[in-house]
């Protein structure tokens, strides 16, 4: 920290957030630790936000109300179903009882709390995404973040699939399911902000819309990534490694590495496209001294105009809400970078 506030002095913190792994399992007095020294280095705004993830289950949840008097004000769930059967499936030690009561508990002290799922999961139709979403929605949380269930390669689910044990879900089931997901989540007055994440108004997280605007964040701990002032930061994996480098150099940073203008347009475009708000080309073309007439293709964006699937008005530009099923597929057509 003191190393990364020594470079941005005089910027106050907007937000806090404490992810990756476990950080629920932290003492609540290590978390009111490293909320003070953040404060010390770089002072925070009025309404700051500090969210963390947590694990729903009863050892995590026990520490709730200790993480909320030190000043956790926004927590994030991993539920990921609604479903014991689909609980096992992906993983969860918890189950939906055990979940559902880290919910109550997380409700009763935290001022936000978010919680996620995983839908278009085997054998999952419809009707039973439909039900599921209904009760996620019940709980009346201000942020959901609704994920369909991907493939990623060195996982077991990976495994599974070269097996032939887990056939991949057919494209226009999940098209369906996700239409089914921004109407029910519309209606209910919690509607996308972003491709997966949705907000009640003034509910969206403070901290994601940092990377998808592509602003500054300062990225500590083991593995962390960051963006500082444009250049891109990466912290030691390993946290012995980590550690070692802290000895050595008062950071753990394993590289540090300044992009061009054109990786810096690239990113914030590709972060960008995913929010419903869009972009807006003239400060990406500010920002990275590329002339906004060279980061986007102008004749697919005219021809996805034409069909619907992107909105443009003078700077700014949009990815339709029909376009949004078909983002991995639009963005190599119309980002030029």
């Amino acid at each position: 920290m003191a190393h990364e506030a020594a470079l941005t002095k005089g910027r106050p913190l907007g937000s806090i957030f404490f992810g990756g792994g476990t950080p629920s399992l932290m003492p609540p007095a290590l978390v009111a630790d490293l909320i003070a020294a953040a404060q010390d280095h770089w002072g925070f705004t009025c309404d700051i936000e500090i969210t963390l993830e947590a694990n729903p289950n009863s050892v995590e949840a026990a520490r709730f109300a200790d993480l909320a008097a030190v000043g956790v004000n926004r927590v994030s769930l991993g539920l990921q179903a609604l479903d014991n059967e689909a609980l096992h499936f992906l993983g969860r030690a918890h189950d939906v009882a055990e979940g559902l009561a880290a919910l109550d508990t997380a409700q009763r002290v935290f001022e936000r709390v978010s919680f996620d799922l995983i839908y278009a999961r085997p054998g999952q139709n419809e009707a039973a995404w439909e039900a599921e979403l209904r009760q996620a929605l019940s709980y009346g949380t201000g942020h959901l973040s609704l994920y369909q269930l991907t493939i990623e390669p060195g996982t077991r689910f990976a495994t599974l699939a070269a097996q032939g044990k887990l056939p991949p879900v057919d494209p226009d089931h999940g098209a369906t399911l996700y239409e089914l997901t921004q109407a029910m989540t519309g209606a209910a007055g919690i509607p996308a902000y972003e491709i997966s994440n949705h907000a009640r108004p003034g509910q969206q997280s403070r901290h994601n819309l940092i990377y998808w605007r592509y602003s500054d964040y300062a990225g500590i701990g083991p593995g962390a990534h960051g963006r500082r002032g444009g250049m891109a930061t990466l912290r030691h994996k390993k946290p012995e490694n980590w550690i070692g480098a802290v000895t050595r150099n008062g950071h753990g940073l394993q590289s540090e590495e300044a992009l061009g203008g054109e990786d810096r347009a690239r990113e914030a475009l590709l972060m960008g496209l995913r929010l419903h708000e869009g972009v807006d080309l003239a400060r990406i073309a500010a920002m990275s001294g590329i002339k906004s007439g060279r980061l986007v293709d102008e004749r697919a964006i005219d021809q996805l105009t034409e069909i619907g699937l992107v909105h443009r008005n003078g700077h700014h530009l949009q990815i339709a809400p029909a376009g949004l099923l078909l983002l991995d597929a639009i963005l190599p057509e119309i980002v030029a970078i």
